[in-house]
């Protein structure tokens, strides 16, 4: 598994008191965990390991084991939680989310870059600079990785989420001489395991929606297992809960119970446990995906969206520095279109520069002779009407654009905003896909789009990611779907128009026989 050597120096039961001094360390360093959590996490009775290993460098590991899964590390004097910790007690690191293609970065060794980040409505997790924190998937709200924020959540949003983001500790990678090593049997291991669970979330869901009837209940669960969960796992995949991290479907369906509210369940009779409601208006339900769908790209639940509010804006280029000069605007400043028209009236009234004649014109002094004419206009141009004025400005300066999600700081970007690409390819046989790109410009969840595209049009679709363009990925979806892809985005989503590009090759309806 690994292709460099690790050695363990030692593997034993840890002791009353060494539990005590552990458990009080852990109550420091994670402060959300509640007592009955402690408790949980480190028995007081059970089989409790501490394993310390060196890698090849001489780094020295220190893991925790309760229940036979690692739980704890501790890395340079730091505590660190482990994701099968998370998995218990999600709630004890603040947590970012990626989309699915990044993972194979991770696996890579890479850190977490914030372009990669999926910003939520309600913004992004408070940590400060050096804080602990953790890495799920859109499609699944499994931790996969363990590591520290680059700098806080504040100067991330401050420098447009550019740059580093998390520096993972615990990669999933094969080489034991980074300290990722040291995550080997939670992170890598984790990998599978979250498939699964995506697998076995995946399969509920569809024997919910497309095999129970409500005369049925009450159902045994292990019927509802053997007769329905299995006959919804896709071909070519096999469920095995001992796989998940759940480890057995009632623990499972006790989440579904507990969290999610989808089903409820009893024991009717002793040792013999039946669901017995289904609450069929769930959004989980409602947002749940057909068979054909790869597991890895189902997501839990389509989070509610708000279209971002989006300003194009134009920004003061060394040139036109002049221009601006007296209303205090410096290179790079960004502007709305009405802001220019203000200041260049401004500037006009202020050096009178209406032409007595015609108040439709302007004269051109030197200062709109360099800013605004090209050299071999100097000795013909004297007037320009006031619309010219305002285009030849706005033309001399760089283009750019305001973003505001809600909730979040507004971030100023150059050029024109990207707008979301729908077109139609041909792919083996003359066959026709739709294909959607620049979905998270928008930060619209590529898997969420894809599900509701397939329950309008009842096809299969993929996500792709696209070469040359860092952490984004396609939509891609059977047949010529441009016209319920335009219903989607301008209706549901509530996108502009003017940001969604290829809408007009949507398939002209034929006149009905």
């Amino acid at each position: 598994m690994f292709a460099k050597p690790f050695r363990v120096k030692s593997n034993t039961v840890m002791k009353g008191s060494d539990r005590r001094k552990l458990k009080a360390d852990i109550a420091v360093a994670f402060p959300s965990l509640t007592s009955d959590e402690l408790t949980e996490l480190v028995p007081n009775k059970e089989e409790f390991n501490v394993v310390k290993i060196y890698v090849h460098k001489g780094d020295s590991v220190t893991l925790y084991f309760g229940h036979k899964n690692p739980l704890f590390f501790e890395l340079e004097k730091q505590l660190y939680p482990t994701v099968y910790m998370l998995w218990r007690c999600p709630a004890a690191l603040p947590t970012f989310r990626t989309w699915p293609p990044v993972l194979h970065k991770l696996i890579g060794g890479a850190d977490l870059m914030l372009p990669g980040v999926v910003v939520p409505s309600g913004g992004l997790p408070d940590v400060t600079q050096g804080g602990p924190c953790a890495v799920t998937l859109v499609n699944n709200k499994a931790p996969v990785a363990i590591g520290t924020a680059a700098i806080s959540s504040a100067e991330m949003l401050r420098v447009g989420m550019k740059g580093r983001g998390v520096l993972v500790k615990g990669e999933i990678n094969t080489n034991p001489g980074h300290h990722g090593f040291c995550l080997f049997v939670c992170l890598f291991v984790c990998f599978s395991t979250e498939v699964m669970d995506a697998l076995l979330w995946q399969c509920f869901l569809l024997a919910l929606k497309s095999k129970v009837k409500k005369s049925e209940l009450p159902l045994l669960t292990s019927t509802f297992l053997r007769n329905h969960m299995f006959s919804c796992c896709p071909s070519g995949k096999q469920l095995d809960i001992k796989k998940s991290s759940y480890k057995k479907l009632s623990k499972f369906l006790h989440v579904m119970q507990q969290q999610h509210s989808i089903v409820r369940v009893k024991e009717l009779t002793k040792g013999v446990e039946s669901i017995v409601e289904v609450d069929w208006k769930s959004p989980e339900l409602r947002f749940s995906i057909p068979e054909e769908t790869d597991i890895e790209e189902v997501p839990l639940v389509e989070t509610l969206y708000h279209p971002p509010e989006i300003t194009p804006l134009y920004s003061v280029s060394a040139r036109l520095q002049p221009l601006f000069q007296d209303a205090d605007k410096k290179k790079g400043v960004a502007l709305q279109p009405a802001e220019v028209r203000n200041i260049v009236t401004e500037y006009v009234k202020k050096n009178d520069l209406v032409d007595e004649t015609n108040k439709n014109y302007v004269r051109i002094n030197p200062t709109l002779c360099d800013c605004l004419l090209d050299k071999s206009e100097y000795q013909d141009i004297e007037i320009l009407k006031w619309d010219e004025l305002f285009s030849r400005t706005l033309g001399r300066m760089q283009e750019c654009y305001q973003i505001v999600f809600p909730g979040q700081t507004p971030r100023v970007k150059k050029g024109r905003i990207e707008p979301i690409d729908v077109s139609v390819a041909s792919r083996g046989s003359n066959k026709k896909v739709t294909v959607i790109k620049n979905l998270e410009v928008y930060a619209l969840d590529p898997s969420a789009v894809a599900t509701a595209l397939q329950q309008r049009v009842q096809a299969s679709s993929v996500l792709q990611a696209i070469p040359g363009a860092k952490d984004k990925v396609l939509v891609q979806i059977q047949g010529n779907q441009i016209q319920q892809v335009g219903h989607l985005l301008l209706d549901h989503y509530g996108i502009p128009r003017k940001y969604i590009q290829g809408l007009d090759k949507a398939p002209k309806g034929g006149k009905k026989k």
